[in-house]
C-alpha cells in the first residue's frame, strides 16, 4: 500500500496550489479519501474529504469556499486544489485513505506546504 503526496511548496498569500495524492497497493474505488494537515507545534487536523464514488464531500468550515477536492478513481489519484492560501494554512499536508466499510486506513508521507511573502 502507497499513497504518495505531491505539490507542495512555497506560494505567497493569495496564490494557489494543487496537491495529489496517488495510491497503489489497493482499491482505491472502495476508499474515502481525505486530507488532513499538521501546521508546526499543533495536532494533525481534517483538511476535507470525499466518499469512495466522489459523490459527496466536506470541507473544515476555514476551508470551505477555498479548497477544492476531487479524486479520479480511473487514475487512482485524489486532488485538492487550495486557493487564496493563508499564511496559518502553512503546514505538512497529508492524505489518507479510509475504507469505506471497514474503517482500515492508511496514511501518506505528507508534502510541505508554506504560504509566506
Amino acid at each position: 500500500v502507497q499513497l504518495v503526496e505531491s505539490g507542495g511548496g512555497l506560494v505567497q498569500p493569495g496564490g494557489s496550489l494543487s496537491l495529489s495524492c496517488a495510491a497503489s497497493g489497493f482499491t482505491f474505488s472502495n476508499y474515502v479519501m481525505s486530507w488532513y494537515r499538521q501546521a508546526p507545534g499543533k495536532g494533525r487536523e481534517l483538511v476535507a474529504s470525499i466518499t469512495n464514488t466522489g459523490s459527496r464531500t466536506n470541507y473544515a468550515d476555514s476551508m470551505k469556499g477555498r479548497f477544492t477536492i476531487s479524486r479520479d478513481n480511473a487514475k487512482n489519484t485524489m486532488y485538492l486544489q487550495m486557493n487564496s492560501l493563508k499564511p496559518e494554512d502553512t503546514a505538512v499536508y497529508y492524505c489518507k485513505a479510509t475504507h469505506a466499510l471497514s474503517g482500515r486506513g492508511y496514511w501518506g508521507q505528507g508534502t510541505q506546504v508554506t504560504v509566506s511573502s
